[in-house]
């Protein structure tokens, strides 16, 4: 990995003449007061290594008569210069060839040299990027999609489900009605059948009567004819057959009632509200039941998408043990990115920076007065153990600070001096080349 040797900054912003030789590995704190120089050393860097985007709208320092000057020597031997009028580029490699910008951007991320571009992306564009360098950004992202789609249809599905079941709780069930609605032409079609039964049994009872009235008649007409009583008897033993016939066919005789029929015609609406409510609460019941099912089954493929979801991430080569994505959020040890420490949230950072370019050994960090002195041993400790440089500013004056800038000059060094080259210092103003920075490691405070 290369990472910086030594940087020697003159005339950049607020900074004066600096000189300073980080560690190698760990965290290299640039202290000091507010306004003396120590983000534009951090925006030093960045404007040698990342090119002219990253030049301070205001580069040359306020009262100086000297352009910038700006020199990085990196671990690969590389040295870089930006020095002139113009602030030119020049990158020269170990073996004397000179270089420019592209060679610098093929191992120097973006990211490492403004950092803040991570840290305050999105929780959603913090994860886009980690699944983009672990190569499983597409597939995730179809598998979220198709989890939704499946979530959204079995909730659609749930939702109908509750609605039938709450119908048919609301629903009145009349256990004693027919299972099927009643049809008035039936009934009234039965009434008939059964009337027109009773009106053929009228009509035999009037014959049995016709029959019996005859038989008196003739009865006494023998009494009074018995001149005629041949006839008469002949005609009496006939109508005495009949008569025998007559009564027995009477004997077998048996009205029907239709009554309950003409109860059922007069009540058929209310049975037949009946009988639809008592189909409707079925329905609705059977429904839901149907939905539940399919709930079921739409809730299982939603457990196989995410199961291949766990799968994917877990094979998956993650720059940092711990680090997940779930529901397109970037996770740390099962904690969301608000809810990480300051130390976790940086080492994160730190490990994607690293995995994008992996030649890239180091990052700048500005303003860790926000972390508390344990938070710094942590993350100090955490790069010393992955051999990442970090170089960053603290507003303050405290032991856990590397070098303290004050009005532009590395604290405790502004006598000693160091000409740069012939004509580039303002009259009566050296510049101070300071020995190597102390760099603060962890467990040094």
């Amino acid at each position: 990995m290369i990472k910086i040797n030594k940087l020697e900054i003159e005339n950049v912003k607020r900074v004066k003449a600096v000189k300073i030789e980080p560690s190698s590995a760990g965290l290299t704190v640039v202290g000091g007061r507010n306004g003396q120089g120590k983000t534009s050393v951090l925006d030093a860097i960045a404007w040698a290594l990342g090119g002219n985007k990253y030049r301070p709208s205001q580069a040359e320092r306020e009262g100086s008569a000297v352009p910038p000057y700006l020199s990085l020597t990196l671990s690969n031997g590389l040295v870089v210069e930006r020095r002139g009028k113009n602030s030119d580029l020049k990158v020269i490699d170990p073996n004397g060839q000179k270089g420019g910008q592209q060679l610098l951007d093929s191992f120097v991320e973006e990211l490492a040299i403004d950092l803040p571009k991570f840290l305050n992306a999105s929780n959603k564009e913090k994860a886009a990027i980690l699944l983009r360098i672990i190569g499983v950004g597409q597939q995730l992202h179809e598998l979220e999609q198709q989890e939704q789609e499946i979530y959204n249809r079995r909730h659609a599905i749930g939702q109908i489900a509750d609605q039938k079941a709450k119908f048919a709780k609301e629903q009145i069930y009349f256990p004693d009605a027919p299972k099927e609605p009643v049809s008035a032409s039936e009934l009234i079609q039965q009434q008939q059948e059964i009337l027109a039964r009773n009106g053929e049994n009228q009509r035999k009872r009037q014959r049995l009567t016709q029959f019996q009235a005859l038989y008196t008649s003739q009865g006494q007409e023998v009494e009074r004819l018995k001149a005629m009583l041949v006839d008469a008897e002949t005609k009496y033993a006939q109508t005495g057959a009949d008569l025998a016939a007559a009564q027995k066919d009477a004997l077998q005789l048996h009205d029907e009632s239709t009554s309950e029929l003409e109860a059922n015609i007069r009540q058929i609406d209310e049975i037949n509200r009946k009988v639809r409510a008592n189909l409707d609460k079925d329905k609705a019941e059977t429904d839901a039941g149907e939905y539940r099912q399919q709930y079921e089954v739409l809730t299982n493929e939603i457990n196989e998408v995410r199961q291949q979801k766990t799968d994917l991430l877990s094979n998956a080569d993650l720059p940092l043990p711990g680090l997940s994505v779930e529901n397109g959020e970037l996770l740390y040890l099962g904690q969301r990115w608000d809810n990480m420490s300051g130390a976790q949230q940086l080492q994160v950072a730190t490990a994607i920076v690293r995995r994008l370019k992996p030649d890239c050994g180091f990052i700048l960090l500005d303003k860790l007065e926000q972390m508390d002195l344990k938070t710094l041993r942590e993350f100090g400790a955490w790069l010393e153990q992955e051999g990442l440089q970090a170089i960053a500013t603290r507003v303050s004056t405290g032991e856990e600070c590397s070098i303290i800038i004050e009005d532009g000059y590395v604290s405790g060094q502004e006598g000693v001096t160091l000409q740069s080259q012939p004509g580039e210092i303002d009259p009566g103003e050296t510049w101070a080349a300071p020995p190597a920075a102390t760099t603060w490691k962890a467990g040094e405070f």
